[in-house]
């Protein structure tokens, strides 16, 4: 049961994937070379900008990941925020220069306000995602200066080898 699972989950998901939106699962990135991921897992909902402040949009992007995977610090910063809104759970960090980074819809959060995390530190648990979603999925949100931005186009490389499985030869 458990080997059909684990063989039937990424198909399962890849059918709910918005092809547009669809990365390579990350790897760690080299300081210097852009953020590193939060977590790992393919990008199944990019950004989509709202066309004013108010408007309907999608402010960031949804990584698919299981409920409670460990969420990390893409970048060392300072917690601006770490708290419920909306009764939901969510981790704002202030990385200097007016960026931030913003992780929604988590299931535990492992710093609170004014903690100094370095890139790469724990922050999060991840949670099942937007409300309604049939995907666990982390959404990571940015901003600079206020306005929000692609986080894709702060994160290092990825690579596909989080998308390679192999079957077990028994």
């Amino acid at each position: 049961m458990a080997l059909a699972l684990r063989l039937v989950l990424p198909l399962a998901i890849s059918l709910w994937v918005d092809p547009v939106a669809l990365v390579a699962a990350p790897t760690p990135s080299a300081a210097g070379t852009g953020w590193s991921w939060p977590v790992a897992g393919p990008v199944i909902r990019g950004f989509d900008p709202p066309e004013t402040p108010y408007g309907s949009g999608h402010r960031g992007i949804d990584i698919a990941v299981a409920t409670g995977t460990l969420v990390v610090a893409p970048e060392a910063g300072s917690v601006s925020f770490a708290g419920k809104v909306g009764g939901e759970l969510f981790v704002t960090i202030d990385h200097g220069g007016g960026l931030s980074s913003t992780y929604s819809w988590v299931s535990a959060t492992l710093v609170r306000r004014g903690d100094l995390v370095p890139r790469g530190w724990p922050i999060a648990l991840s949670g099942n995602g937007h409300p309604g979603s049939v995907v666990p999925q982390l959404h990571l949100g940015a901003k600079r200066d206020g306005a929000y931005v692609d986080p894709l186009a702060l994160l290092g490389p990825v690579g596909v080898s989080g998308f390679i499985r192999l079957a077990p030869l028994d």
